[in-house]
């Protein structure tokens, strides 16, 4: 492979509000860019080689700043990273020059078999060792800094051996990758494990964050009657996810905060009012540190 030098730092998107890009959606946001400051797509639904689909993500990226998400590299993986993926993922990447990409710590392939799910890996050194050649990898073969998501977990695995937040931040600190938080997958993981997200938040580098997410999530019973946060992406951002945005932002200072919704879809008008509330709760925040 071809394998340019990475760009340092992570000058990227701007601070501001940005959603999560929908088909159903895009017309509209095209024909009136104003409500968002950026949007977000996923990776592989612009792969093709030519046609329509790339003719979109053209006036996409010409329109706003672009995060790029990729959902199936798999960099928790025990397998090396896909040749082919990552060819069309380059050629994705150059075409459009996104203000950012970024992918998630799991995996979701294994011999050949690509499961439709981002699944846990295990906080242990030799997981780390992996991880660290993968986006090394990935990071030189595309010339660029990528940013590493934070999972939402539903078991802790007896194997591992580190802290969520430490062994996030020795991957950053080994690659030099930044950090995309989604705070509602750190609300999930921290109700369903009990563990304490102000503890998590002083064991994580804040400066290397160069994205947040927001989402929804739903609530459910386990086979042993307790409550069970699951990230479903399909409902409004709840008001605890809110409160952490307020207290990252005033630990870490106004960052790019994108919302998902992938699944019950709302209205646009429904989804812009949650990005106005966002954007009121950013602007309140900063004016009561200016002040």
């Amino acid at each position: 492979m071809n394998t340019p030098t990475p760009s340092s730092g992570l000058a990227g998107l701007p601070p501001g509000v940005g959603v999560g890009l929908k088909r159903e959606h895009c017309q509209a946001l095209l024909a009136d860019p104003s409500p968002v400051d950026f949007v977000e797509v996923h990776a592989e639904n612009f792969m093709s080689e030519g046609g329509p689909n790339l003719a979109l993500l053209d006036r996409i990226a010409e329109t706003w700043p672009l995060s790029i998400h990729g959902v199936a590299l798999s960099l928790g993986g025990e397998a090396p990273l896909d040749r082919e993926h990552l060819l069309r993922l380059r050629r994705m990447v150059d075409r459009a020059q996104p203000a950012t990409f970024s992918e998630h710590l799991a995996w979701s392939s294994h011999d050949g078999v690509y499961f439709n799910d981002l699944l846990p890996v295990a906080y242990d050194t030799a997981t780390l060792i992996r991880v660290i050649d993968h986006i090394d990898q990935l990071q030189g073969y595309l010339g660029r800094t990528i940013l590493l998501e934070n999972p939402s977990t539903y078991v802790e695995l007896d194997t591992s051996t580190w802290h969520e937040a430490e062994f996030l931040s020795e991957i950053a600190r080994k690659t030099g990758c930044g950090l995309l938080l989604d705070l509602n997958n750190l609300y999930i993981s921290s109700h369903n494990h009990g563990w304490s997200i102000d503890d998590w938040f002083d064991r994580v580098p804040l400066d290397r964050i160069g994205e947040i997410h927001l989402a929804g999530h739903e609530r459910v019973e386990d086979d042993a009657g307790d409550a069970l946060l699951i990230d479903s992406h399909g409902d409004p951002v709840s008001a605890a996810v809110l409160d952490l945005l307020a207290q990252v932002t005033t630990l870490a200072g106004p960052l790019p905060v994108l919302i998902e919704r992938d699944n019950n879809v709302p209205p646009l008008a429904d989804l812009l009012q949650e990005v106005g509330s966002v954007r009121t709760l950013q602007a309140a925040l900063t004016s009561f540190e200016v002040a």
